[in-house]
Protein backbone atom coordinates (compact mmCIF):
# COMPACT_ATOMS: atom_id res chain seq x y z
CA UNK A 1 0.00 0.00 0.00
CA UNK A 2 1.33 3.43 -0.96
CA UNK A 3 2.34 5.73 1.88
CA UNK A 4 -0.13 8.60 2.38
CA UNK A 5 2.64 11.22 2.29
CA UNK A 6 3.90 9.80 -1.00
CA UNK A 7 0.37 9.91 -2.39
CA UNK A 8 -0.08 13.56 -1.42
CA UNK A 9 3.31 14.45 -2.85
CA UNK A 10 2.48 12.67 -6.09
CA UNK A 11 -0.86 14.45 -6.40
CA UNK A 12 0.62 17.83 -5.54
CA UNK A 13 3.26 17.41 -8.25
CA UNK A 14 0.68 16.91 -10.98
CA UNK A 15 0.48 19.81 -13.43
CA UNK A 16 -3.31 20.22 -13.15
CA UNK A 17 -3.12 20.43 -9.37
CA UNK A 18 -0.35 23.01 -9.51
CA UNK A 19 -2.27 25.07 -12.05
CA UNK A 20 -5.45 24.98 -9.96
CA UNK A 21 -3.52 25.79 -6.79
CA UNK A 22 -1.87 28.75 -8.51
CA UNK A 23 -5.22 30.04 -9.76
CA UNK A 24 -6.80 29.76 -6.33
CA UNK A 25 -3.83 31.51 -4.72
CA UNK A 26 -4.03 34.33 -7.26
CA UNK A 27 -7.78 34.63 -6.65
CA UNK A 28 -7.22 34.82 -2.91
CA UNK A 29 -4.38 37.30 -3.09
CA UNK A 30 -6.28 39.58 -5.48
CA UNK A 31 -9.36 39.74 -3.28
CA UNK A 32 -9.72 43.38 -2.12
CA UNK A 33 -10.48 42.50 1.52
CA UNK A 34 -7.52 40.13 1.71
CA UNK A 35 -5.23 42.72 0.14
CA UNK A 36 -6.46 45.36 2.60
CA UNK A 37 -5.83 43.02 5.54
CA UNK A 38 -2.34 42.10 4.35
CA UNK A 39 -1.48 45.75 3.78
CA UNK A 40 -2.75 46.71 7.22
CA UNK A 41 -0.59 44.02 8.84
CA UNK A 42 2.35 44.04 6.43
CA UNK A 43 4.87 44.38 9.24
CA UNK A 44 3.51 41.27 10.97
CA UNK A 45 2.83 38.94 8.04
CA UNK A 46 5.45 36.97 6.12
CA UNK A 47 5.25 34.95 2.91
CA UNK A 48 5.44 31.58 4.71
CA UNK A 49 2.66 32.73 7.06
CA UNK A 50 0.46 33.46 4.05
CA UNK A 51 1.21 30.05 2.54
CA UNK A 52 0.36 28.30 5.81
CA UNK A 53 -2.90 30.24 6.03
CA UNK A 54 -4.15 29.83 2.45
CA UNK A 55 -6.89 27.47 3.66
CA UNK A 56 -8.24 30.10 6.05
CA UNK A 57 -7.90 32.83 3.45
CA UNK A 58 -9.84 30.71 0.96
CA UNK A 59 -12.55 30.13 3.57
CA UNK A 60 -12.73 33.88 4.07
CA UNK A 61 -13.15 34.79 0.39
CA UNK A 62 -15.72 32.03 -0.16
CA UNK A 63 -18.10 33.40 2.49
CA UNK A 64 -20.59 36.26 2.12
CA UNK A 65 -19.96 39.62 3.72
CA UNK A 66 -22.08 42.73 4.04
CA UNK A 67 -25.37 40.86 3.36
CA UNK A 68 -25.67 42.68 0.04
CA UNK A 69 -26.82 39.60 -1.83
CA UNK A 70 -28.57 37.90 1.08
CA UNK A 71 -32.39 38.02 0.77
CA UNK A 72 -32.96 37.18 4.45
CA UNK A 73 -31.30 35.79 7.53
CA UNK A 74 -33.12 32.48 7.06
CA UNK A 75 -31.49 32.05 3.63
CA UNK A 76 -27.95 32.82 4.77
CA UNK A 77 -25.46 30.53 2.98
CA UNK A 78 -22.49 31.10 5.24
CA UNK A 79 -20.92 28.32 7.32
CA UNK A 80 -22.49 29.85 10.41
CA UNK A 81 -25.86 31.35 9.39
CA UNK A 82 -26.14 34.98 10.40
CA UNK A 83 -22.41 35.46 10.82
CA UNK A 84 -19.84 36.87 8.42
CA UNK A 85 -16.06 36.25 8.44
CA UNK A 86 -13.28 38.58 9.46
CA UNK A 87 -9.55 37.97 9.26
CA UNK A 88 -7.47 38.02 12.44
CA UNK A 89 -3.88 37.26 13.40
CA UNK A 90 -3.64 34.36 15.84
CA UNK A 91 -0.58 32.40 16.98
CA UNK A 92 1.73 33.48 14.15
CA UNK A 93 -0.91 32.73 11.55
CA UNK A 94 -4.01 34.11 9.87
CA UNK A 95 -7.37 32.84 11.09
CA UNK A 96 -11.05 33.49 10.41
CA UNK A 97 -13.43 34.65 13.11
CA UNK A 98 -17.16 34.97 12.58
CA UNK A 99 -19.12 38.00 13.76
CA UNK A 100 -22.86 38.78 13.52
CA UNK A 101 -23.79 40.21 10.13
CA UNK A 102 -25.95 43.27 9.58
CA UNK A 103 -29.17 41.25 9.24
CA UNK A 104 -28.33 39.19 12.33
CA UNK A 105 -27.70 42.36 14.34
CA UNK A 106 -31.02 43.81 13.22
CA UNK A 107 -32.90 40.64 14.20
CA UNK A 108 -31.10 40.46 17.56
CA UNK A 109 -31.85 44.10 18.30
CA UNK A 110 -35.51 43.55 17.45
CA UNK A 111 -35.66 40.57 19.82
CA UNK A 112 -33.88 42.55 22.51
CA UNK A 113 -36.45 45.32 22.19
CA UNK A 114 -39.34 42.85 22.28
CA UNK A 115 -37.87 41.23 25.38
CA UNK A 116 -38.05 44.60 27.10
CA UNK A 117 -41.83 44.54 26.68
CA UNK A 118 -43.81 42.00 28.65
CA UNK A 119 -47.34 41.54 27.38
CA UNK A 120 -49.42 39.76 29.98
CA UNK A 121 -52.68 38.39 28.58
CA UNK A 122 -52.22 40.64 25.52
CA UNK A 123 -51.93 39.83 21.78
CA UNK A 124 -48.29 39.53 20.72
CA UNK A 125 -48.78 41.83 17.73
CA UNK A 126 -48.81 44.70 20.22
CA UNK A 127 -45.01 44.30 20.18
CA UNK A 128 -45.00 45.67 16.62
CA UNK A 129 -46.84 48.89 17.49
CA UNK A 130 -45.10 52.11 16.51
CA UNK A 131 -45.81 55.79 17.04
CA UNK A 132 -45.06 56.31 13.38
CA UNK A 133 -48.05 54.15 12.47
CA UNK A 134 -50.57 55.88 14.75
CA UNK A 135 -53.30 57.38 12.59
CA UNK A 136 -53.46 61.12 13.30
CA UNK A 137 -57.01 61.73 12.12
CA UNK A 138 -58.29 63.85 15.05
CA UNK A 139 -56.91 66.68 17.16
CA UNK A 140 -57.07 64.52 20.29
CA UNK A 141 -55.00 61.78 18.68
CA UNK A 142 -52.39 64.29 17.53
CA UNK A 143 -52.22 65.79 21.01
CA UNK A 144 -51.89 62.32 22.52
CA UNK A 145 -48.91 61.50 20.30
CA UNK A 146 -47.31 64.86 21.15
CA UNK A 147 -47.67 64.12 24.86
CA UNK A 148 -46.19 60.66 24.42
CA UNK A 149 -43.21 62.03 22.51
CA UNK A 150 -42.59 64.55 25.30
CA UNK A 151 -42.80 61.76 27.86
CA UNK A 152 -40.24 59.70 25.95
CA UNK A 153 -37.84 62.61 25.51
CA UNK A 154 -38.07 63.56 29.21
CA UNK A 155 -37.92 60.03 30.59
CA UNK A 156 -35.26 59.66 33.25
CA UNK A 157 -35.32 63.28 34.37
CA UNK A 158 -35.19 64.03 38.08
CA UNK A 159 -38.83 65.11 38.17
CA UNK A 160 -41.62 62.55 38.41
CA UNK A 161 -43.34 61.98 35.10
CA UNK A 162 -46.97 61.03 35.14
CA UNK A 163 -48.12 58.47 32.66
CA UNK A 164 -51.36 58.86 30.72
CA UNK A 165 -54.92 57.69 31.17
CA UNK A 166 -56.11 57.16 27.59
CA UNK A 167 -59.89 56.98 27.46
CA UNK A 168 -62.47 56.93 24.73
CA UNK A 169 -64.84 54.75 22.68
CA UNK A 170 -64.15 51.21 21.47
CA UNK A 171 -61.73 50.75 18.58
CA UNK A 172 -60.01 54.13 18.66
CA UNK A 173 -56.52 52.68 19.06
CA UNK A 174 -55.92 53.15 22.78
CA UNK A 175 -54.27 49.76 23.22
CA UNK A 176 -52.16 50.27 20.10
CA UNK A 177 -50.96 53.57 21.55
CA UNK A 178 -49.86 51.76 24.72
CA UNK A 179 -47.88 49.33 22.59
CA UNK A 180 -46.30 52.20 20.68
CA UNK A 181 -45.21 53.85 23.94
CA UNK A 182 -43.73 50.55 25.15
CA UNK A 183 -41.92 50.12 21.83
CA UNK A 184 -40.43 53.61 21.98
CA UNK A 185 -39.31 53.04 25.58
CA UNK A 186 -37.72 49.73 24.61
CA UNK A 187 -35.75 51.60 21.98
CA UNK A 188 -34.03 53.62 24.71
CA UNK A 189 -33.48 50.59 26.92
CA UNK A 190 -36.52 50.93 29.23
CA UNK A 191 -38.52 47.82 30.12
CA UNK A 192 -42.28 47.90 30.52
CA UNK A 193 -45.17 45.58 31.28
CA UNK A 194 -48.54 45.81 29.52
CA UNK A 195 -51.33 43.92 31.26
CA UNK A 196 -54.94 43.34 30.25
CA UNK A 197 -56.85 44.14 33.44
CA UNK A 198 -59.84 41.74 33.20
CA UNK A 199 -57.53 38.77 32.64
CA UNK A 200 -55.16 40.05 35.33
CA UNK A 201 -57.90 39.87 37.97
CA UNK A 202 -58.80 36.32 36.92
CA UNK A 203 -55.14 35.29 36.93
CA UNK A 204 -54.60 36.76 40.39
CA UNK A 205 -57.49 34.72 41.78
CA UNK A 206 -55.85 31.56 40.42
CA UNK A 207 -52.51 32.66 41.87
CA UNK A 208 -53.91 32.31 45.37
CA UNK A 209 -54.05 28.53 45.01
CA UNK A 210 -50.49 28.14 43.69
CA UNK A 211 -49.09 30.65 46.21
CA UNK A 212 -47.73 33.05 43.55
CA UNK A 213 -50.04 35.99 44.27
CA UNK A 214 -47.51 38.11 46.17
CA UNK A 215 -44.80 37.40 43.61
CA UNK A 216 -47.01 38.51 40.72
CA UNK A 217 -48.22 41.61 42.52
CA UNK A 218 -44.62 42.56 43.39
CA UNK A 219 -43.63 42.21 39.74
CA UNK A 220 -46.30 44.73 38.73
CA UNK A 221 -45.55 47.03 41.63
CA UNK A 222 -41.88 47.34 40.67
CA UNK A 223 -42.05 47.40 36.86
CA UNK A 224 -40.12 50.43 35.52
CA UNK A 225 -43.19 51.33 33.46
CA UNK A 226 -46.54 49.63 33.99
CA UNK A 227 -49.49 49.82 31.60
CA UNK A 228 -53.02 48.74 32.51
CA UNK A 229 -55.09 48.04 29.41
CA UNK A 230 -58.89 48.25 29.55
CA UNK A 231 -59.35 49.09 33.21
CA UNK A 232 -63.08 49.17 33.90
CA UNK A 233 -63.83 46.23 31.59
CA UNK A 234 -63.45 43.80 34.50
CA UNK A 235 -66.35 42.71 36.68
CA UNK A 236 -65.81 44.62 39.90
CA UNK A 237 -65.06 42.68 43.04
CA UNK A 238 -64.00 44.19 46.33
CA UNK A 239 -61.03 41.80 46.40
CA UNK A 240 -59.75 42.70 42.92
CA UNK A 241 -60.13 46.41 43.53
CA UNK A 242 -58.78 46.54 47.09
CA UNK A 243 -56.27 43.66 47.20
CA UNK A 244 -54.85 43.77 43.68
CA UNK A 245 -55.25 47.18 42.04
CA UNK A 246 -55.09 49.17 45.28
CA UNK A 247 -51.71 47.90 46.56
CA UNK A 248 -50.10 48.07 43.11
CA UNK A 249 -51.21 51.68 42.56
CA UNK A 250 -50.32 52.69 46.11
CA UNK A 251 -46.77 51.35 45.75
CA UNK A 252 -46.25 52.99 42.38
CA UNK A 253 -47.60 56.28 43.71
CA UNK A 254 -45.20 56.24 46.67
CA UNK A 255 -42.26 55.22 44.46
CA UNK A 256 -43.30 57.64 41.69
CA UNK A 257 -43.17 55.02 38.96
CA UNK A 258 -44.70 55.89 35.55
CA UNK A 259 -48.03 54.17 35.01
CA UNK A 260 -50.37 54.17 32.01
CA UNK A 261 -54.02 53.17 31.59
CA UNK A 262 -56.57 52.70 28.85
CA UNK A 263 -60.31 52.64 29.44
CA UNK A 264 -63.64 53.14 27.74
CA UNK A 265 -64.61 55.20 30.80
CA UNK A 266 -63.54 58.69 31.75
CA UNK A 267 -62.43 58.98 35.38
CA UNK A 268 -65.88 59.89 36.70
CA UNK A 269 -67.42 56.92 34.91
CA UNK A 270 -64.64 54.63 36.14
CA UNK A 271 -65.22 55.78 39.71
CA UNK A 272 -68.90 54.92 39.38
CA UNK A 273 -67.99 51.53 37.91
CA UNK A 274 -65.61 50.75 40.79
CA UNK A 275 -68.11 51.87 43.40
CA UNK A 276 -70.46 48.92 42.95
CA UNK A 277 -69.15 45.37 43.39
CA UNK A 278 -70.64 42.23 41.88
CA UNK A 279 -72.50 41.69 45.13
CA UNK A 280 -74.23 45.03 44.75
CA UNK A 281 -72.28 46.66 47.56
CA UNK A 282 -71.83 50.42 47.33
CA UNK A 283 -68.31 51.44 48.37
CA UNK A 284 -67.76 55.03 47.26
CA UNK A 285 -64.76 55.70 49.50
CA UNK A 286 -62.77 52.71 48.26
CA UNK A 287 -63.53 53.56 44.63
CA UNK A 288 -62.51 57.16 45.24
CA UNK A 289 -59.16 56.00 46.64
CA UNK A 290 -58.40 54.12 43.43
CA UNK A 291 -59.31 57.14 41.32
CA UNK A 292 -57.11 59.45 43.40
CA UNK A 293 -54.15 57.15 42.87
CA UNK A 294 -54.82 57.03 39.13
CA UNK A 295 -55.01 60.83 38.99
CA UNK A 296 -51.67 61.08 40.75
CA UNK A 297 -50.04 58.58 38.41
CA UNK A 298 -51.56 59.52 35.07
CA UNK A 299 -52.84 62.50 33.12
CA UNK A 300 -56.26 61.93 31.49
CA UNK A 301 -55.97 62.07 27.68
CA UNK A 302 -59.06 61.56 25.47
CA UNK A 303 -58.70 59.39 22.37
CA UNK A 304 -61.41 59.67 19.74
CA UNK A 305 -61.97 58.93 16.07
CA UNK A 306 -63.76 56.28 14.02
CA UNK A 307 -63.79 52.67 15.15
CA UNK A 308 -60.71 51.17 13.50
CA UNK A 309 -61.82 47.60 14.16
CA UNK A 310 -64.62 47.87 11.62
Amino acid sequence: MENIRETLNRISNRDDFQKRFTMIRQEIMSHPDVRAFLLEHQDEISGPMIDRSLGKLYEFVSQSRGCKECPSLEQCKNIIPGYEPELVLVNNGIDVHYVPCRLKRLVDEKKKMENRIQCLYMPKDILQASLGNVILDTDNRMQAVDKVEQFISNYGSEHFQRGFYFYGPFGTGKTYLLGAVAHELAGIGISSIIVYVPELIREMKQAISDHTLNEKIDMLKKAPVLMFDDIGAEAVSSWGRDEVLGPILQFRMLERLPTFFTSNFNLNELEHHLTYSQRGEEEKLKAARIIERIKFLAEPVPIDGPNKRK
